[in-house]
């Protein structure tokens, strides 16, 4: 399950479909080194998005 504290590398492993998820978001810079290495709860927090949502949806089945 994908929580606040995964990285966003972490995410991207875990849930093949987390780049589609993301980029639908307006994170679109997912392969650089730096976004990699964010927090969701960072990457939420920069892109001004509702974390539970986020999180809610790259937890769906």
């Amino acid at each position: 399950m994908i929580n606040k504290d995964n990285t966003i590398g972490e995410i991207l492993e875990i849930n093949p479909k987390a780049a589609d998820i993301l980029s639908g978001f307006g994170m679109g810079c997912l392969g650089c080194p730096s976004a990699t290495m964010e927090t969701l709860e960072q990457a939420c927090y920069i892109h001004g998005l509702d974390l539970n949502e986020v999180m809610n949806k790259l937890n769906e089945k």
